[in-house]
């Protein structure tokens, strides 16, 4: 089994199909396009292959450390940035082709009007081991 983050990039993706801002979807689209998330969770939870997942706020911070005893640099938030990461998934599954499916599915979730919103979701596999590096 291996371990991939599923990103849901709502900005700075290719736009998705149906490209209507969620903030422009009735309340009813919304619980729709939550439900299907928290039952494609269950499914996942059921099949084992669910590891974590959450929706996020849109905005935050940079913040890098600055020195020895001083206090961490801040940057932020941006509220302008093109990227808006809206949520992650972890997935535990046995292939890449495994977690590629998963992620074609999630991005069949409903959006405005009931439809499939068709959105990109960026999979990412954990780095398991540092690279051999040969000379």
């Amino acid at each position: 089994m291996a371990k991939y983050l599923l990103l849901k990039h709502y900005r700075g993706a290719p736009d998705s199909v149906q490209n209507i801002p969620m903030d422009r979807w009735t309340p009813e689209e919304v619980d729709a396009h939550i439900r299907f998330m928290g039952d494609f969770a269950a499914r996942l939870e059921a099949s084992g292959e669910f590891v974590d997942g959450q929706a996020l706020a849109p905005d935050g911070l940079w913040v890098r450390y600055d020195g020895e005893g001083k206090p961490p640099i801040t940057d932020g938030p941006f509220a302008e940035t093109k990227d808006l990461i809206a949520g992650w998934m972890v997935i535990d599954v046995d292939s890449q082709e495994r977690a590629i499916e998963l992620a074609g599915e999630l991005s069949s979730a409903p959006g405005a009007g009931g439809e499939p919103i068709h959105e990109w979701l960026e999979v990412r596999p954990f780095l398991t081991a540092p690279p051999t590096v040969v000379d």
